[in-house]
């Protein structure tokens, strides 16, 4: 008498679908390595490894704080013409220009006749938000834009999403660290160089949401409704 199959017997769970899953959690994670590496070197190929002098003159100087050598550069750039006044923004509530002017001895003539200063900006954002109402205030519609050539891609990105309607033209400056050593060899240089990229992704992804939100809130009976063609009509004969 032949055995019987018990068909209430359990059976062990496929391990097809879990290992599918894997693959597709791996592929991914894959797939978003490659693309913030390759974002990465995209990043890289934006910095400038000279200083190079602006090819024209603008209505005026932006300079955003917070590196080394980047208010002497802007006052050299104000003082050979560049420019006709200079916005330092983001400096520390209590610094007054006096402080200023014991760093930069040779400018007093300029930081007292056009030089302002901007204490309210903390972040990127809030410099580029200052520098539109000085700009908007004294009517430039051209701006030299000094920072660090790390600081660069992300600076002209939120000014130029702050003030589109303004021509920016940058003057990266090169920190002593950046000329010494290639920043690859430089673990400080390579951590500073991925803070600073991830920044900027950040600030692309709001800077996109929040376009889209703008044409998602317009109202399209706020366009121009285009005149409707009137048939033409038949001539007498």
């Amino acid at each position: 008498m032949g055995l019987q199959h018990d068909d209430s017997t359990p059976r062990a769970p496929a391990a097809r679908p879990r290992g599918w899953l894997r693959a597709v959690i791996v592929g991914g994670m894959a797939i978003l390595f490659v693309g913030a590496a390759v974002g990465f070197v995209a990043f890289l190929s934006q910095l400038r490894g000279v200083e190079i002098k602006p090819a024209r003159n603008a209505d005026g100087i932006v300079v955003f704080t917070g590196g080394s050598s980047r208010v002497s550069d802007a006052m050299e750039l104000l003082a050979a013409g560049y420019g006709k006044r200079l916005l330092i923004s983001g400096v520390h509530p209590t610094n007054a220009v006096s402080d200023i002017s014991r760093s930069l001895p040779d400018n007093h003539a300029l930081l007292g006749c056009c030089v302002d200063l901007d204490r309210s900006a903390v972040n990127t954002r809030s410099n580029a938000a200052e520098t539109r109402r000085w700009a908007r205030e004294r009517g430039f519609k051209s701006l030299i834009v000094v920072t660090s050539n790390y600081h660069m891609p992300r600076a002209i990105l939120e000014l130029s999403h702050a003030m589109p309607d303004v021509t920016l033209i940058p003057f990266a400056v090169i920190g002593d660290r950046w000329r010494d050593e290639p920043w690859w060899t430089s673990g400080a240089t390579l951590r500073l160089l991925l803070s600073e990229y991830a920044k900027y992704v950040a600030a692309e992804v709001r800077v996109l949401l929040a376009d889209v939100g703008l044409e998602l809130m317009s109202d399209p009976s706020d366009q121009p409704v285009p005149a409707l063609r009137r048939p033409a009509t038949a001539q007498a004969n």
